[in-house]
């Protein structure tokens, strides 16, 4: 009887060892944000901590230790196939009590082109066990349309670009987003930039220039505006510039408040006090 309840509580001991091991080693996923435009580059950071004893060794030859993302749809928790070849994450080691934080783009190894809400989380497998980062919701929104231009290419006749521009609450303000996307014999979907906070008081505008400039131009506060450039190629689309211009009826009147300072204020008019005229 004694052998047996030894043999259990050895077993129990294994059993136990095993099961604090998990704790050893962590994983994060930390995301900027919990809703993006569609287009935009969603960026997550991989938070790996290892408490255990262990040499934890991530793209090495030779290592079966492995760091990867997955992605589901919310509805009906269908999960995403990788599509590209490139690892998540560029190799790591860590050695005991160390910690790595791994920058990782959904987009560059998922086809995300539904407006839906996702749900995300990484995984570190080490010796065979699964390390799991808690599960991460984000939205993906097409943004509420503000403006919109096309452009048409001279030396591209079946090339269509489709300029949109949206905006969205983001960190309590509203943001003002450009989406690209080209159509006709070319189909795809360009980064969605992020423009900044906008007032929507004054309607922002999008130009489209024959240089192949695209420009937008909105409020971001009550006395100043954003100017962005962009230069559209038929085979890019890069951003150039961005800068701060203040409005010119605020800027004329801080101009009247700065001369008024110079000149040490006016004078009252010295008149007897008898006289009211």
């Amino acid at each position: 009887m004694k052998k047996l309840e030894l043999a259990i509580l050895a077993v129990s001991l294994v059993v136990g060892a095993w099961a604090a091991a998990p704790s050893e080693i962590t994983v994060k996923l930390k995301m900027n944000y919990t809703e993006y435009v569609a287009g935009e580059r969603i960026r997550a950071i991989v938070d790996v901590a290892n408490a255990s004893a262990d040499f934890i060794d991530v793209g090495s030859k030779g290592s079966d230790d492995k760091l990867f993302l997955e992605l589901f749809r919310q509805s009906d928790m269908k999960r995403f196939e990788k599509l590209s070849r490139h690892p998540f994450v560029a190799p790591f080691t860590l050695h005991s009590s160390e910690g790595q934080k791994l920058e990782v783009c959904f987009g560059d190894h998922f086809q995300m082109t539904e407006e839906t809400r996702y749900l995300a989380r990484a995984v570190l497998v080490h010796q065979g066990m699964r390390f799991e980062s808690s599960m991460r919701m984000f939205l993906v929104v097409p943004g509420l349309k503000c403006g919109s231009a096309l452009q048409m290419f001279k030396n591209r006749p079946g090339v269509k670009r489709e300029f949109e521009m949206v905006h969205w609450g983001r960190n309590q303000m509203e943001h003002l987003f450009l989406k690209a996307r080209d159509t006709g014999s070319a189909n795809r979907r360009w980064t969605t930039a992020d423009l900044g906070v906008v007032i929507r008081v004054t309607p922002p505008k999008l130009s489209v220039l024959p240089t192949g400039e695209v420009i937008t131009l909105h409020r971001a506060t009550q006395d100043a505006f954003i100017r962005t450039v962009f230069w559209s190629l038929p085979d890019a689309f890069e951003f150039q510039e961005h800068e701060q211009m203040i409005d010119p009826d605020v800027a004329g009147a801080e101009r009247v408040k700065e001369l008024y300072r110079e000149s040490g204020g006016v004078e009252p008019v010295k008149k007897a006090w008898w006289k009211f005229w």
